[in-house]
């Protein structure tokens, strides 16, 4: 007698994660009930990245980057669906005093924020505190790790790269830090509160209230020699280098007559070009955020997230969205692929925007019942942390 045809399961690996590579999450999911085997081969990570990159904050950008390589991407696919239906755990994890902040004018009191894979580092006053990420990202140790100071008045804006701090404060100068370690470098920048900067390639850009922009060098024997000085002709409040290290674009407060998005060259200062055309007087840039460097995202007083394209066009964004309660948004990151996430100037409501919708996903409301902006937010594939006037609040994604 002829013996029984084998199962499917018996074929060779290779030709069963080529057949298994047409199925969606669901199918995939029923598979793994068969036996062990197939549970075994439908959790590899070869079977769930197609799907990965179509989802919410998975961990993969546009060009199929993994930015958080290391974590099971089927595991990130299922925390993909809590960030899409909001389901996650609330949590205040610090507080701190503080006075009653008017307005987006005035920089006291407005903490930031930056995160890597094990700390959090937060801005209070003159100080830049690191706290540790307690295991799986269930909140912070109580008490910060380390400490950097150097400004006389409140740090306004801070960015973290290659295990370097740079900071601006309002006392106008810039203190760059060594994590690990006790160098440090402070310099007078600016005339007036030195509001954003950032840090590429042995460069640091400033943007300040005196209506200029610096570029300054980091290299040996050049450590706060300022290169290029830019007249703005209004305040800047947002600034960032383009990935390429070629550019830079600012912000400003659109109190003047000019784009309020201007594109700088960084080697030499001058101005490359001018994004928008249809900007309102007063509907100043807060924040901005490149994702590719062709890509960038913009938001401010006119209460609209802005996606721009430069290589399409400069005079017009590719797609925007409205904030549906008409409040000034504060601050904006995207996981540089689907989703946005914007901070609002009213009651501490944070965003979830998926660039295929027009429509905003998700919101929280994070203070209540005082208002308080949301001065900064920084996420990971399963926590964000949005920092008020007078607390750091969590969402934690990985619950269900």
């Amino acid at each position: 007698a002829a013996s029984p045809p084998s199962p499917l399961w018996a074929l060779p690996e290779e030709l069963l994660l080529l057949i298994c590579s047409y199925l969606d999450a669901q199918a995939l999911g029923r598979l793994a009930q068969v036996c062990r085997r197939l549970r075994f081969l439908s959790s590899r990570d070869v079977l769930w990245r197609r799907i990965a990159r179509g989802c919410l904050n998975s961990g993969f950008t546009q060009l199929g980057t993994d930015l958080a390589a290391g974590i099971p991407v089927k595991e990130r696919v299922k925390v993909s669906q809590n960030w899409r239906h909001g389901r996650c755990r609330r949590e205040t994890v610090l507080k701190w005093k503080c006075k009653q902040v008017a307005s987006f004018s005035s920089s006291l009191l407005m903490p930031w924020m930056e995160l890597d894979d094990e700390y959090l580092y937060l801005s209070q006053a003159e100080n830049i505190q690191a706290y540790h990420l307690c295991a799986e990202g269930a909140g912070l140790q109580c008490h910060p790790q380390a400490i950097f100071s150097g400004h006389q008045e409140d740090v306004c804006r801070f960015v973290l790269v290659n295990s370097h701090i740079v900071s601006g404060g309002g006392d106008g100068s810039i203190v760059l830090h060594k994590i690990h370690g006790s160098y440090s470098v402070k310099f007078s920048a600016h005339e007036q509160e030195v509001n954003c900067v950032d840090f590429q390639g042995g460069l640091i850009v400033s943007g300040s209230r005196d209506r200029t922009a610096k570029v300054w060098s980091l290299s040996a024997g050049r450590v706060g020699q300022c290169l290029h000085t830019v007249q703005t002709e209004d305040r800047v409040w947002s600034i960032a280098i383009s990935p390429l290290l070629s550019s830079f674009v600012t912000g400003t407060a659109c109190c003047g007559h000019t784009s309020p998005l201007r594109i700088w060259d960084l080697e030499s200062g001058q101005l490359l070009t001018c994004l928008g055309t249809d900007f309102h007087r007063g509907a100043g840039v807060l924040d901005v955020f490149y994702e590719t460097p062709s890509l960038l995202l913009s938001c401010g007083y006119d209460t609209y997230i802005r996606y721009w394209d430069i290589r399409t066009s400069t005079r017009k964004c590719v797609q925007e969205w409205e904030e549906p309660h008409d409040s000034a948004l504060y601050c904006i990151r995207s996981d540089k692929n689907h989703m946005i996430a914007s901070g609002s100037s009213y009651y501490g409501v944070v965003r979830l925007w998926d660039k295929r919708q027009t429509r905003c996903l998700q919101s929280f409301h994070l203070s209540s019942p005082t208002s308080s902006p949301v001065y900064c937010l920084r996420f990971s594939t399963t926590h964000l942390y949005a920092a008020l006037a007078s607390a750091l609040h969590v969402l934690d994604f990985t619950a269900s």
